[in-house]
């Protein structure tokens, strides 16, 4: 019995032991538990969801946002956000915004408006509970290596907007990107908003250098700034002005990413896109 208690004891003062010497375990520790505990938050929305909607719904997206916010306080994050008024829009629209790891979930959930979803890769729904609760929250799938299979769900992700009256989220950048900058923007987002005739609303997320470093192996507490930008119309405009609304939109959103991210240099110029 004795050899059983020590057994427990010396994990248990271990533990907080590494988590104030070593910088590698504190980020492992913290992602391990990051992807745990939403997988176990999905496990419990599940049944919640089914019980509130009787399925698939974008309704379900209530329930996903009022389980997932806490989160945050376990890994030592907070958020501060700026030009909330720009939420109030009504009717359907598009959001868009940088992508920078898996803990943008945590500042989309802060912010998310009512009636809105999300765009994801298709590997997501693979990922367990977590693929399910996404599925349940009526999360649109798409195929990333075939752009003729992406485009027929962007054409009829413009139809269900209109129709039923949704919001989408949608990451331009097309992957995550840690490297103190914005990457070029893929144009399925500006198709979207131009084949609905709904405005785009940008939202920036600050760096996370200053607390999150993958290959560093750091992740620290630390603060995200979440920025929410004026609307940009899309009334009247047709395919031929995606490239020009994708090249205005990424220079609102760079330009705001380097206001509101002390620790990206000022002397990076918008890249070329």
């Amino acid at each position: 019995m004795e050899v059983v208690v020590l057994l427990w004891m010396v994990p248990l003062l271990l533990i907080p032991l590494l988590m104030w010497t070593s910088r590698t375990f504190v980020f492992y520790f913290k992602k391990f538990f990051y992807v745990a505990w939403m997988m176990c938050l999905a496990l419990i929305a599940i049944p919640l969801c089914i019980l509130k909607s009787g399925g698939r719904d974008v309704e379900n997206m209530r329930v996903i946002r009022s389980l997932v916010r806490h989160v945050k306080y376990f890994l030592g994050l907070r958020f501060e956000v700026s030009g909330w008024e720009h939420l109030q829009t009504q009717g359907p629209y598009v959001i868009i915004s940088n992508h920078q790891s898996s803990l943008d979930v945590l500042g989309l959930m802060e912010i998310l408006p009512d009636r809105c979803t999300m765009i994801a890769k298709k590997e997501l729904i693979y990922a367990g509970t977590v693929g399910l609760i996404c599925w349940l929250g009526g999360i649109v799938f798409i195929n990333r290596k075939k752009t003729s299979d992406a485009k027929g769900v962007m054409a009829e992700a413009a139809k269900t907007m209109l129709e039923d009256q949704i919001r989408l989220w949608v990451f331009p950048e097309g992957t995550r990107n840690q490297n103190g900058d914005l990457l070029p923007f893929k144009k399925g987002a500006f198709h979207l908003a131009i084949q609905a005739q709904v405005p785009l609303i940008p939202v920036v997320f600050s760096s996370y250098r200053n607390f999150y470093l993958r290959k560093e192996k750091q992740f620290k507490s630390g603060t995200i700034r979440l920025k929410i930008l004026p609307k940009i119309e899309t009334k009247g405009l047709t395919s031929d002005d995606v490239s020009d609304l994708c090249d205005r939109s990424f220079n609102v959103m760079h330009s705001a990413f380097l206001e509101i991210s002390p620790s990206v240099s000022q002397s990076n110029g918008p890249k070329s896109h």
